[in-house]
């Protein structure tokens, strides 16, 4: 049996998908953005059985903790009855597809929706038996142009946007996002690129606007501000015109 390594599990969450959901958090991920809030779970440590421990030199968190399927299910089982399914988080959960398999299966046996966060760099497309399982993926568009998003994550878009493509043409895509974050990025040309987007794919696909916060990121990395709620409200106009239906602003 896989073993995922899962940085937390947060029994209910409203904000993680629709209703209240079980949000399980696995470490690593394979980009590192600059603005990133939860920059522990970025790096992952496989040299440790049980718990990552202070004296590994690739620890990220503490936290992190190896957990077989069974374990996932009986932390689930507790809370079953509370909610109507679980999410997969990270770091980047897609880097864990394997173990997901696994716990898909069990969780859809369990009659519990299952949605997949993710910044859309794993190919979906080449994991046909775990797109089967999960009901709908959440995807970060962090930035349209791929030398932004280079500057930004490390890495290309090339997948992400075939990702959208993809997962929209299966209606498996519950939701796009978007961090604003001003005097960093081209925000208003990358709200104007996306919103267009998903208004050709599919204009019910929700468009979630999210407003930069300097808590916890890398200060070292960059600094910028919380974009004002004027220039929201500008942002959600856009996306508007362009023919977005379902937009949401956190």
């Amino acid at each position: 049996m896989n073993k995922g390594l899962v940085n937390k599990i947060i029994p209910f969450s409203s904000v993680d998908g629709p209703g209240n959901r079980m949000a399980v958090f696995l470490q690593g991920c394979n980009f590192n953005c600059l603005y990133c809030h939860n920059p522990e779970t970025i790096k992952r440590c496989d040299h440790c059985f049980d718990r990552c421990i202070k004296s590994c030199p690739n620890l990220s968190s503490p936290k992190a903790l190896f957990m077989d399927v069974d374990e996932i299910v009986k932390e689930v089982k507790r809370v079953k009855s509370f909610i109507s399914g679980i999410t997969v988080s990270g770091g980047e959960c897609m880097l864990q597809a394997e173990f997901l398999k696994e716990l898909f299966v069990e969780i859809k046996n369990m009659e519990l929706s299952i949605f997949v966060d993710t910044n859309g760099s794993v190919p979906f497309w080449e994991n046909s038996e775990l797109t089967a399982l999960m009901d709908k993926a959440m995807v970060d568009m962090k930035a349209f142009l791929p030398e932004e998003h280079i500057g930004l994550t490390g890495m290309d878009n090339k997948n992400v946007l075939k990702n959208i493509e993809y997962l929209a043409s299966i209606d498996k895509l519950y939701e796009l996002r978007t961090v604003i974050v001003p005097d960093i990025l081209d925000n208003y040309f990358n709200v104007d690129a996306i919103s267009k987007l998903i208004a050709a794919l599919n204009p019910d696909i929700r468009y979630k606007l999210i407003k930069y916060r300097p808590f916890g990121v890398r200060k070292e990395l960059m600094i910028s501000q919380i974009p004002s709620d004027n220039m929201m409200k500008e942002l959600v106009q856009i996306s508007r015109d362009n023919g977005c239906i379902n937009i949401v602003v956190t």
